[in-house]
């Protein structure tokens, strides 16, 4: 009753000054762009500005945690993805952070979609001849990500486990330098994102072969899944989110997520996320930490037993 009493004028007052959104990218990436969409979205229906604060570096890590030492009150928000949220965990022994009990979840707001994509004049026409080839000559085929134990990365490591091919993973530092060399043809494919190789796809330079998506996208609506292509229990998420200090209180998390699911709502801003390669989600607090709870039961004893880690 007391809590009940509090909650209300609590949520009332909040905000009371500026809001900080932590994002543990630099800025310019795509990270950094949706932070800055959302949180410009955001400035009318909350009344407050918000800052969008780059913390870049240590696979994310220093960002997260400069956003788990913030103060409860809801004016600090952090960009939590499957790498920070959940894969973090597994790629280092010692996290400064723990994601599950510093943090808890706002509504989740976008994926990005994710394609095995080889150059235009690759011998390989579908995904089939692709994994024909793998296994038979296994160990011979690179394959680009950009960077080791990125969300591309465990895409690639699930889709090697699920169809039993061994490839070669190349990595990159972020997904432009592996698109370019995908168009030049001295990159033989890659597991990347819509949002980094859209254009070429659509140009013709580059050609996608399957999309980790559950279904079909719309860009490109004709590349089948990877669940059509027989791996039917595929699924590797590449999904970002609002997520806040885990002791901010219940009212002023709905109050937030309110002013995100408006958002979310405008088709403007829906199509805009399409446009650069990124698919709208929507799901509020409690979906979403649901989410995080069943992604880290999966993908941390996954990438234990695979052996990936951040940490020589």
């Amino acid at each position: 009753m007391i809590a009940s009493a509090l909650a209300a004028p609590l949520a009332h007052a909040f905000p009371d000054r500026p809001l900080r959104w932590i994002v543990a990218y630099p800025a310019g990436g795509g990270s950094d762009a949706l932070a800055r969409l959302f949180a410009q979205a955001m400035q009318g229906p909350l009344g407050q500005t918000i800052i969008v604060d780059n913390r870049p570096g240590a696979g994310a890590t220093i960002g997260a945690l400069a956003a788990a030492r913030a103060a409860p009150d809801g004016h600090t928000l952090f960009s939590g993805d499957s790498g920070s949220m959940v894969n973090n965990i597994a790629l280092f022994r010692s996290l400064a952070y723990d994601p599950a009990a510093d943090f808890r979840g706002i509504g989740l707001f976008a994926d990005f979609p994710l394609v095995v994509a080889v150059p235009a004049a690759s011998r390989f026409r579908t995904i089939g001849e692709y994994f024909a080839a793998a296994r038979a000559a296994p160990g011979t085929i690179a394959c680009g990500t950009p960077g080791v134990g990125s969300p591309h990365h465990m895409a690639l490591e699930r889709m090697m486990r699920d169809a039993g091919i061994s490839l070669i993973n190349v990595p990159y530092r972020g997904g432009a330098p592996g698109v370019n060399d995908l168009i030049a043809g001295t990159l033989e494919s890659m597991m990347v994102d819509v949002a980094s190789a859209g254009g070429a796809i659509r140009g013709g330079r580059v050609r996608a072969l399957a999309a980790t998506s559950p279904e079909r996208w719309v860009t490109p609506p004709e590349v089948p899944t990877l669940r059509e292509s027989g791996l039917p229990g595929y699924r590797a998420p590449a999904w970002q989110g609002l997520v806040c200090p885990r002791a901010t209180p219940d009212a002023i998390v709905e109050r937030l997520w309110q002013a995100l699911a408006g958002v979310l709502a405008d088709q403007a801003i829906r199509q805009r996320l399409v446009e650069i390669g990124v698919a709208p989600l929507s799901q509020g607090p409690a979906e979403f930490d649901a989410m995080m709870q069943a992604d880290r039961a999966f993908w941390v004893p996954f990438i234990r037993e695979r052996g990936i880690t951040l940490e020589s």
